[in-house]
């Protein structure tokens, strides 16, 4: 369970099964003070979280250790209400020394095909796309 407390404003306190909370708020053009991320913003955090976490889980079974790992993920909205998003790209950096793309490609893979389910769920609704930029050390 999920409990979604109103603090005052537009802005709310969230707080799920592990304890753990979030703070929620909106811009000032419709209400909000800007002091935390907006709720559209928390579904692409779960969606970084769910496949990094399967990539690194895999890549770990795989023996591979990038010096360094992160997303950028973009996104478009429809123009009118609701605002859901249509299509959403995530391009996964690696960086490291001899690197190797296919174990990379196949962590990847089964992320977005088999394991994450944020990205399941997104795939519903929108297009996902995505893509691997390796970085490699000494090049």
């Amino acid at each position: 369970m999920v409990n979604v407390r109103w603090i005052d404003g537009m802005k709310f306190y969230a707080v799920g099964d592990s304890g753990h909370g979030v703070l929620l708020d909106t811009s000032p053009d419709v209400g909000g003070e800007d002091t935390a991320a907006r709720p559209m913003e928390f579904f692409l955090f779960s969606l970084g979280g769910c496949t990094g976490m399967d990539v690194v889980s895999i890549l770990r079974k795989m023996r591979v250790k990038p010096d360094e790992f992160w997303m950028e993920i973009t996104s478009e909205r429809r123009p009118e209400h609701p605002k859901y998003y249509t299509d959403v790209r995530i391009v996964y950096h690696f960086r490291g020394k001899d690197l190797p793309l296919g174990k990379i490609e196949k962590a990847v893979d089964l992320s977005q095909n088999k394991y994450c389910s944020v990205s399941a769920m997104i795939k519903k609704f929108a297009n996902l796309s995505y893509e691997i930029v390796l970085h490699q050390d000494g090049e």
